[in-house]
């Protein structure tokens, strides 16, 4: 990147004029004093010495001003890496000090967000490499044990054998998918999510992913339902595939934080500029208010103990944001801690 400043010689008029007045008055006062010349020769003499004076003055001032800025700063910039040597201009550059003090601000302000930036980002790094291998663990150790136990004899005792084989592909089950998450969250971020964009009815895409889960909502007997009847279709837009990932998504959330005997409910309303809104509401544990910001993020849970023990890759919601802004579209949530939960995303409605 080329540094341009402006051209002035504004110092070295001023300093040259300076060497002028004095040098001039000093050699005409010395002359009349000590040789008493002619008036007019010692007029003539004084204007081609201030002429003369002043030309030279302002070239050597001009070019060593510009010289020593040059070398000055240039070190500068080489030493604090600014830029890179190759990429500095080969030619005069100013002596405006302002240009120059404004320049070399810009580049320290530019280098110190630059900074911040990498330090935020090396947090991010640390605390995300600390939960992946968190969540690595816990299923690694699992599978691990299960089979040095079957290893140290259990393998002979057919029922352990059984039973332990049992929860090592469960182990094994959680770990893939960990790395499938990982390996989907990592090409959103890289945007490589290629959407399949088609239109389809909203209302039976949320009643299949209801049949899917009805199985384990029984188990805290919570009740997945519609908030009224939909007798017609509603037909939006978007990739059908990744929207139930999303759908299935926030509701395996309201079935794992939800309260026994509770229910997960299902809103469809419309919107204008031709939308809908979706809403998953339930009334399970609820969010603390200082937590709903970082909900998004990988892996943050607000309940680490509790969370782990539910199982799941704590990369749900996550991905959920991550498919919700491919559509361009938006994601909501609100929360009271105590009474439930209830998120909502936008999607485009056919007519």
């Amino acid at each position: 990147m080329a540094i341009n400043f402006k051209r002035t010689y504004k110092f070295a008029v001023k300093s040259a004029l300076y060497i002028t007045v004095f040098a001039t008055g000093f050699v005409g006062i010395l002359s009349h004093l000590i040789f008493q010349p002619n008036q007019e020769k010692l007029t003539l003499f004084l204007l081609i010495f201030a002429i003369s004076l002043y030309i030279f003055s302002f070239l050597v001032i001009q070019y060593r001003v510009e010289f020593f800025i040059y070398r000055r700063v240039k070190k500068i910039y080489d030493d604090v890496s600014f830029l890179e040597a190759s990429s500095f201009p080969k030619k005069h550059i100013t002596t405006d000090m302002a240009t120059l003090t404004r320049e070399v601000k810009k580049f320290a302000t530019d280098k110190k967000l630059e900074i911040e930036t990498l330090k935020v980002r090396e947090e991010y790094r640390r605390e995300f490499l600390g939960n992946v291998s968190h969540e690595l663990k816990t299923p690694l150790f699992t599978v691990q044990g299960y089979i040095l136990t079957l290893l140290d004899g259990a393998m002979n005792d057919k029922t352990l054998r059984k039973k332990y084989l049992q929860r090592a592909e469960k182990g094994v089950e959680r770990l893939t998918y960990i790395v499938n998450d990982l390996d989907m969250i990592s090409k959103f971020e890289m945007g490589d999510l290629n959407l399949v964009m088609e239109e389809f009815n909203i209302v039976e895409l949320v009643q299949n992913v209801f049949d899917l889960l009805e199985m384990e909502a029984e188990k805290k007997n919570i009740i997945l339902s519609f908030d009224n009847k939909y007798s017609k279709s509603i037909m939006v837009l978007g990739d059908r595939g990744k929207i139930q990932q999303v759908v299935t998504n926030l509701i395996v959330n309201s079935i794992k934080y939800g309260k026994q005997d509770g229910y997960t409910e299902v809103g469809i309303e419309d919107l204008v500029n031709n939308k809908v809104i979706i809403r998953v509401k339930d009334n399970g544990e609820g969010i603390q208010k200082q937590h709903i910001p970082r909900l998004f993020e990988r892996f943050f849970r607000v309940d680490k103990s509790g969370a782990r023990a539910e199982g799941g890759s704590g990369l749900g919601l996550s991905i959920v944001k991550h498919i919700i802004e491919a559509h361009d579209e938006k994601i909501y949530v609100e929360s009271q801690f105590g009474i439930g939960s209830e998120f909502s995303f936008t999607l485009e409605k056919i007519k």
